[in-house]
């Protein structure tokens, strides 16, 4: 069979998607295919449905009605094959006040069955923009260095798909810049990034595209 004219096939695969919160349906029929290197970008006014969406996506949510697959596979049915696949970052950073930035990444890194090393660490830390800052409590850090804190978890995972909500919020240009060649860098190396955001993000490399949920 000639496949010459097909474009790489999908990876996940979102199949007449509904979510219902309490007595309001919030999407329903909600179709997309995501093949590798790909970003989708969810948009859509507060409250369409956003992060119910990322969270369906993740497996942490069950849908109204609808599947997602992983490779052929119902992510359901897949349980940790699939969701050690995916990294999540949702919209709250994640942070305990109480740790040091260091022993914040640290410990993320070691849920997800990764042994950082301090001089990873720091390394690591330094190329978010936190040198200086690495033993300091988290709570004595802005909100955009905390974002940045949260972030600096991307730099360390080695997932196939990424699930990002509202990463750009509280970040200055420069951050937005680095955090936009990050996933460049994981578009080009095969990876899928599905990112809510209401900034364009415009990105010099992978294919492109955009879900809308309506209000």
């Amino acid at each position: 069979m000639d496949k010459t004219n097909r474009g790489p096939a999908a990876i996940l695969q979102v199949n007449s998607l509904g979510c219902v919160r309490g007595d309001r349906r919030l999407f329903s029929n909600l179709s997309f295919s995501v093949p590798a290197g790909t970003l989708v970008q969810v948009t859509g006014p507060n409250g369409c449905g956003k992060t119910s969406l990322l969270r369906i996506l993740c497996g942490l949510l069950e849908p109204a009605e609808g599947k997602i697959t992983w490779n052929g596979e119902n992510i359901r049915t897949l349980g940790e094959e699939y969701s050690s696949s995916l990294t999540f970052l949702g919209h709250r950073n994640g942070v305990k006040d109480e740790l040091s930035a260091i022993e914040n990444l640290r410990i993320a890194s070691g849920l997800n069955g990764i042994d950082l090393a301090v001089p990873a660490a720091e390394k690591i830390l330094n190329e978010m923009g936190l040198a200086g800052r690495e033993r300091l409590p988290a709570r004595l850090l802005s909100e955009g260095q905390r974002r940045r804190l949260a972030l600096a978890r991307l730099n360390v995972c080695d997932t196939a798909l990424w699930i990002l909500d509202e990463v750009l919020t509280s970040l200055d240009k420069a951050a937005i810049a680095l955090i936009k060649s990050m996933i460049e860098m994981h578009l080009a190396g095969g990876g899928l990034a599905i990112i809510a955001t209401h900034q364009e993000l415009e990105l010099k490399t992978g294919s492109f595209q955009r879900v809308e949920l309506a209000s």
